[in-house]
């Protein structure tokens, strides 16, 4: 396992504390291999099959991370894609890689979802009857 239960606890509270204050709906997909080779792809496989495009707002981030092959992706819903700036993604990817790069999946994985959950703080706001639409826990392929 790429991570220890103790580092899974990790990234869902980083979870937990980049949704508190947003109706932004933040996840976790980590696999060992990419099926296809192209993370894209199979993020956007993992998004539909997690049910993040049935968010309210359309608001969803997914975090996808092939650990064996070393490839990852960022997928945002059209909610939030139309929100931030052009190049978000790439750079909180880069901000990412750096951690990845030294195997430091579980600071690379809380300081992309910290970054994301900034974001849908500002265009998304918690609202007081806002509830969790989708689980926190991290999936697995």
């Amino acid at each position: 396992m790429i991570l220890t239960p103790d580092q899974q606890q990790q990234v869902i509270a980083a979870i937990r504390q980049a949704e508190r204050e947003t109706s932004g709906e933040i996840r976790v997909h980590i696999e060992a291999s990419c099926p296809d080779g192209d993370p894209i792809k199979r993020a956007i496989d993992v998004f539909g099959h997690l049910g993040m495009h049935q968010t309210k707002e359309q608001n969803g981030v997914l975090f996808y991370l092939a650990h064996d092959d070393r490839k990852f992706a960022i997928l945002g819903d059209s909610g939030i894609d139309a929100k931030v700036p052009a190049d978000f993604w790439a750079s909180t990817k880069e901000l990412m890689r750096r951690y990845f790069a030294v195997n430091d999946y579980t600071t690379g994985l809380s300081q992309g979802i910290e970054r994301a959950g900034q974001h849908l703080k500002a265009f998304f706001p918690r609202a007081s009857d806002d509830i969790n639409e989708l689980p926190d826990d991290i999936s697995f392929g």
